[in-house]
Formats: C-alpha cells, structure tokens, sequence
C-alpha cells in the first residue's frame, strides 16, 4: 500500500511557504468540509469593486493556521507551557473556525439559514468531524468554545487580535490592492505573551496594535463596507428573499436540489443537529450554486427574480446614496412609487426589492469583547485604549451608522 507523504508545503502569495505542522491537520485539511471553503469566497461581493478579491475562505484558513504556527512558537520561546497536543487543538480549531460559512461567506448568512450564526453551524460541523477522527478533535472544540482551562490559546483562535483578523487584514488587502489594510503581522505575534492567563502585548508592541486598529478601521470603510459591494449584496439578500416567496409555488428553474431544499425550508438549529440531512445539504453549498441559479433565474417569468439575477450578472447595479443622517420617509415612498411604475411592478411590495432605505454600521474596538491588554515594563496590564497615547476609547469603541437608500439608476436624483 503507497504512504501518503503528509509534511506538505504549501506557497502562499501572502505569507510564502506554509507548513502544515502534524499529521492530523493534514488529514482535516484533505476532509471535504474543509475542501468545500476552496469555493466560498472571503469577501463576498466585493470582486464587483476589486476585481482581484476573488480569494476564498480555504485560503484565508491555511493562512490563519500558519499565523497561529507562529504564535505558539513564540511564547513557547518565551517559555509558556503549550503541549504538542495543546499546539495540534489550537492550530485544528483556527482551521476550523470559518467551516459554517455559507456562498459568499457573510452576504446570505441570514437569508439562507436564518437566526443562526455561522458560528454555530461551525461547531456543529466541528463535532461531526470529531466523530469522522474517533475524539481527536475535542481539545480544539473545547478552545474553540472557550471551555478549555487555558483561555489564551481561545484568544488566539478568537478574539479582538486573533490569527483569523491578523489574516485577513493582510489578504484581503493584499489581493484589492488598498495598501491601508497592511499590518505587521510579524511584529505583532513577536510582542505577544501570556500574563495570568490572558493573552497581552508587551507595551513596545502598541505601535503596531495602534496601526492594525487604524488599518481594520480604514479596511471597513474602504472595502467591507465600500458602497458598491453593500448594494451589490442587498440585491442578492433581495433576489434570494423573492426566490424563497416563491418557492413553495412556483418552479425556480435549475436550482441545485440542496439550495432549494434551504429556500423551502427554515431548519432550527435543533434540525441541523439532530438531522444529519440538513448539514448534509449545507455541507454541499457554495457560490457556484449561487452562480448556477442566477443564470437560471435571468430567463423566470417572475420580473423581480429575473430583474435582480440578470443585474447581478452584468453588474448593473442599483443606485445608492450614504449619508449619516436618516432619509426623509417621504422621499422613500416617492421613489418606491416611481420604482413600482418604472419596472411595471403590481404592489409596492415587489417595489421593494429595488427600492428601499436601510443602515450600516461599525465599530473599531468592542469593550465588551476580550479586550487588547498591553502589558507594561512595570508589569501592569492596561487596556489598549487606556495604554495609547494616541488612540482614546471614546474614538474606538464608537459605533458609526451609515444610513443608506438604494433605487434604480434611471430614478436617483441628479447630483
């Protein structure tokens, strides 16, 4: 029988060559589930604004895993006690941490599957692979759901400076070109160690945690939250709402037979873990089933579905205006009118999906999640916003709404 050579190298445009440390993660990485993220891309709609951010999730995690490789190597040097099965759970949770992602990652997260995060269909996935590898994989749920007695190693897999934010800071900047995102991951993971069991920065590390703060702040507006990539996204949620509407009877075409099982039926989260059908499905989606049926759709009967789909394809988008302030109701009602006239809609309702108002919002630093501690040369351990001279907590924490109004291009008002 051939042995399968196990210690791959893998070469990474971001971070060059990875290393796929022990046997185990080779097998996780080789499961389907894990498989399945080489087709889900990370940021979603943004290829429309960015035309190079067509990187996905699989990447995304095999980078998160080779971040977190350096972590634990540097605070083993700085002599805290990690086991090599300790090293092998965190380094398997970090790769598993994005598996309940759904097509274009976080656009349909509450339209496919609603009331459920993608988090838990990630934990649901986690304990079936666990089964799948006979118990090997219970430390790294326990890291993953914070249970494990060592709450640094969950830091590290989540929290406001984890592997996974240190990763896609850099990767998604590196692939929509906008050099803002650039952090130094590098210096970052070296200032880090452990004090009472938190995971902290040493203090001639805060100038690299000031600017990977600025830089996530930049990288929202800028890309995750670019103008173009949010209506490119509320027109899918719309398209996917109409086609669930529509569902029950009416035929919707070439839809894969696991998407359509999704748009006619909303599965709890007691469905998912205790009927292995629903997982199943979901363990099958990807954007190709996404792509699929907006071709198919182009061609429906129904003029919102075909409207919507055919749109998307060609990348002729609704119009948007942001603004801070809220859009006055009457300018609202007006234009869904317009919007109901110009596409020979018969209710208002069906207006809806191309014209309407909404908001988005962003905050740079919670200070309700683990907070960012720097720990000083006196041994004293301050938050972030407490310890920079630069930063205050008034300025991250803040929550910044943007509201929005969307309509079609042939209705906006001229500039």
């Amino acid at each position: 029988m051939k042995t399968i050579n196990k210690k791959k190298i893998i070469n990474d445009p971001v971070h060059g060559f990875i290393n796929i440390p022990g046997e185990l993660l080779f097998d996780l990485i080789e499961h389907p589930y894990l498989q399945r993220l080489r087709w889900i891309k990370q940021l979603g709609m943004t290829p429309l604004v960015y035309p190079g951010a067509t990187h996905t999730r699989f990447q995304h995690t095999l980078g998160s895993m080779h971040l977190m490789t350096q972590a634990v190597e540097t605070l083993r040097a700085k002599g805290q006690d990690i086991s090599p099965d300790e090293a092998e759970a965190v380094h398997a949770a970090i790769l598993m941490h994005d598996l309940g992602h759904g097509p274009f990652s976080h656009v349909l997260e509450s339209t496919l599957v609603r009331g459920i995060h993608h988090e838990t269909i990630s934990l649901l996935f986690m304990e079936r692979l666990n089964q799948y590898f006979g118990g090997r994989l219970q430390m790294a749920i326990d890291i993953f759901t914070n249970r494990y007695p060592k709450k640094f190693l969950h830091q590290l897999v989540s929290s406001q400076l984890d592997m996974d934010r240190l990763d896609y800071l850099l990767r998604d900047s590196f692939f929509t070109g906008v050099s803002e995102g650039v952090v130094s991951s590098d210096r970052i993971i070296k200032m880090l160690c452990v004090a009472n069991d938190q995971l902290v920065v040493e203090a001639k590390g805060i100038y690299s945690i000031e600017k990977f703060l600025i830089a996530r702040r930049l990288m929202y507006w800028q890309v995750y939250l670019h103008k173009t990539a949010l209506v490119a996204e509320k027109m899918l949620v719309n398209l996917f709402r109409r086609a669930r509407q529509l569902s029950a009877d009416n035929d919707l075409g070439a839809v894969p037979a696991h998407l359509l099982f999704f748009l006619r039926h909303q599965p709890s989260v007691e469905d998912f873990r205790h009927r292995p059908e629903v997982l199943d499905h979901f363990a099958m989606l990807d954007d190709s089933d996404i792509m699929t049926s907006l071709k198919s759709w182009t061609l429906h009967p129904d003029k919102v579905l075909s409207t919507l789909a055919g749109g998307l394809l060609r990348r002729e988008l609704l119009a948007i205006e942001v603004q801070d302030e809220t859009f006055p109701p009457e300018r609202i009602d007006k234009l869904l009118a317009a919007t109901q006239e110009y596409y020979q809609l018969s209710s208002p309702e069906e207006a809806a999906a191309f014209c309407f108002a909404t908001s988005v919002e962003n905050n740079t630093y919670s200070v309700r999640d683990d907070k960012i501690n720097i720990l000083g040369r006196n041994g004293q351990i301050r938050d972030i916003s407490e310890a920079s001279d630069m930063l205050n907590l008034s300025v991250l924490s803040k929550t910044v709404t943007k509201q929005i109004l969307c309509c079609p291009k042939a209705l906006r008002s001229p500039a």
